[in-house]
Parts: structure tokens; sequence; C-alpha cells
């Protein structure tokens, strides 16, 4: 899944016929994030995690979100330049009910598209929040009725691409500086949450609730 997300991404980039982009799962489910079965993300060269999480970008990319985005999930959604949402799609960074932290941005990006304290419920309650209240904190761009996500992104995408492609991509240039210029210090914060965790009893203990089906027993080690 991330090589193909991987070359989809390199040619949105590559191709100069190309000037927006659209992110999108199926007609039920955007992304329900990572494989608990598997050791870590996917990494590929030019996109990092799921081939787009670190990428270097100079085009937008829009998210279609219809169904659940979490946690990996959600923090593909993060990466996205706007979030195009069907009514019944939900948002949600579920990590803490399973031991683990999020590791693919969530942890700083959340806190630049989300009020503060809305970011907080979602990291600390692993809580989910709706379309409208995604909507109504600036998260969600426009919201869509269910089934229509890909349709209206794609009429986002239509919208930008009439402009002039060399204006759009200069500002998404300068967006992106000045985003970066903060991203050292959230991937240390992220590695160093993500040290704590990540040989405790607690980490095996969440996931194995999750594959039992069953809530986990805290040993708090």
């Amino acid at each position: 899944m991330a090589d193909g997300l991987d070359e989809a991404f390199n040619t949105l980039e590559d191709d100069s016929e190309i000037w927006a982009g659209v992110l999108t799962g199926t007609a039920t489910v955007f992304s329900a994030g990572s494989d608990f079965k598997a050791k870590g993300d996917y990494v590929t060269p030019r996109g990092g995690e799921y081939g787009i999480i670190r990428r270097e970008r100079t085009k937008p990319l829009i998210a279609a979100v219809e169904g659940a985005a979490l946690g990996g999930g959600m923090e593909l959604a993060l990466v996205c330049d706007l979030i195009v949402a069907a009514q019944n799609a939900q948002f949600g960074l579920p990590e803490v009910t399973r031991g683990v932290v999020p590791t693919c941005g969530a942890l700083f990006r959340a806190l630049r598209a989300l009020p503060a304290n809305v970011a907080h419920e979602l990291l600390l309650t692993g809580e989910s929040i709706s379309t409208d209240r995604a909507h109504s904190a600036g998260f969600v761009n426009r919201v869509c009725e269910p089934g229509r996500a890909r349709e209206e992104a794609i009429n986002v995408a239509t919208r930008i691409a009439n402009n002039a492609p060399l204006s759009v991509q200069a500002c998404m240039v300068a967006i992106k500086q000045l985003e970066a210029k903060d991203d050292p210090d959230g991937w240390s914060a992220t590695t160093n949450a993500h040290a704590v965790v990540a040989e405790s009893a607690d980490l095996r203990e969440g996931i194995a609730a999750f594959f039992e089906r069953r809530a986990p027993i805290w040993t708090r080690t």
C-alpha cells in the first residue's frame, strides 16, 4: 500500500501537467491506520511513512474522507492541505487506548490543525470526533453527503488548478517552509514519546487485547 501511495505521490510531484491531487480511501472508510501485526510503519525513500508523511511537496493535496480516519488514517488526513469529509466521517487518534502513541506526525500536526484543547482531547482520550465537530473546529474545509467526498474534493482540486500553477506552488513552498521550522522538534518529541512505550508491557497488552477483542488490563510497566 505504501509503495502504491509513494508511486502516486511521485507522479503528482514529478508530472508538470498535474497541478493538484486528491487522496481518498473506499466508499466506506478512509483509513483505519497501521497494521498492528506489522513491526513499525513502512517507509519509502521520498515519502517516509506511508509514502507521504515526511514528503516534501509543492502541489496541493486534498483529503476526501468517507467513514473512519483513525490513527494513522487521521495522520494521513493531517498531512493533506485541505480536507473534504462526508457527514458520516469520523476522526480519531485512538493510540493511547492500545498502549501506543501516534508516530506519524499527529503529536504536533494535530496541534497545528485543531484548537489545542480539541487536539488534546483526541490525543489523550482516544475518542473520535464527528465531521460536524471537525468542521466547526476548522479542521474540515467542506462537508458533503456520504458518497460524495471524492467528487467534492475533485471539485476543490479543479478550482485550485484553475489558478496560476506557479503562484499556487510558490504559496505551497512558502507554507511548507514555515511549517517545517517546527518539524525537527515535533519529530524529536515523537521519538521520545515512542521510546517511553516501545518496550512496555502495556503496549504488548494493548495490542493483544485489540486482537482478542477485550478490554486491556494495564500494569503501568
